[in-house]
This record gives C-alpha cells, structure tokens and sequence, in this order.
C-alpha cells in the first residue's frame, strides 16, 4: 500500500483527527496565552517570582488533552475503542504523556536554553512543538488506543487459525 492509498483510506478520519486537531490548538494556545499574560506573567506573583511560561504551556496542554480525548472518543475514532476504559484512559494518558513532553520541551528549550524569552518566541515554539505532539498523538492513538472493530475478530481468527 502506497502513501497516497494508505492517506486515501483514511481520508474521513483524518479529516475528523484534523478538526478536533484545529479546535485543539485554539484551546491550547488559548489557555496557554491567558495563563502566560495573566496569572503566570513574568510579573505575576502567583506561585513565586519566577517566569513560569512553561508551566503554562503544561497546564495548557492538559486542557487541550481533555477536550482531546473527548472530541476523538466521540467523534474522530466513534465505535473504534475496543479497549476497556480504564485500560484505554491509561493508553491515553501515555501516549498524551508524550506529547506533552515534545510540546513543553521545545517552549523550554526555545525559552530557557536559547534564551527567546518573547511572547512571539513562545508562540512559535508552542506551535511546532504542537506539531510534533499531534505526529506522535496520532500514531499513539492508532497503535494503542482504537482499532476498527471490523478487523479484530479477523485478526484474532487469523492468529488462532496460523497457531493451528
């Protein structure tokens, strides 16, 4: 299967992972913003003196992983979960573990490594690194989280009938 078939086959859910994608970055960067202008602003006095940007970004991308998990359960990957929930909350949180990382680690490596300590600069590495977290949700997700329930019972059949 080439790229361009594989794109093609999935053409629906990547258009419904893209939404919840867009609406995910607005309350990303939306909450991120009103958290680093606001009460963790460079001379806000919320939880010490110090520059807390990428607390903000964190707590930012808790708040977009929520809104996340409920717009794709719903919506993106509808009647693909074949996970019990608890199991599947886990997966979620792991896979999200992981973007929140990419997300956080490029804002501090942009912010407190190379020292562009602007809001502008902020953004920008918010952005790609909000790039590089939905790359790594979108994989996560399809590895571990939702299957198309169609194909498991074939799988399973196909693996007890090779095992025969």
């Amino acid at each position: 299967m080439t790229v361009i078939d594989w794109v093609r086959s999935r053409a629906g859910e990547l258009a419904r992972f893209a939404t919840v994608g867009a609406a995910g970055v607005v309350v990303n960067l939306g909450t991120f913003n009103l958290l680093r202008l606001g009460p963790f602003a460079p001379d806000a006095e919320v939880a010490g003196d110090d520059d807390r940007v990428v607390t903000a970004k964190a707590i930012a991308t808790l708040v977009s992983i929520v809104f996340a998990w409920l717009a794709h359960r719903g919506w993106t990957f509808k009647g693909m979960s074949v996970l019990k929930p608890g199991m599947e909350a886990l997966l979620f949180l792991v896979v999200n573990g992981a973007a929140l990382l990419l997300e956080s680690g490029t804002v501090a490596l942009s912010h407190h490594v190379m020292g562009y300590t602007s809001a502008l600069a902020d953004n920008i590495s918010a952005a790609f690194g909000i790039g590089l977290g939905t790359i790594a949700r979108y994989a996560g997700y399809r590895l571990f989280l939702f299957h198309d329930p169609k194909s498991e019972p074939a799988e399973a059949s196909a693996g007890s009938s090779s095992a025969d």
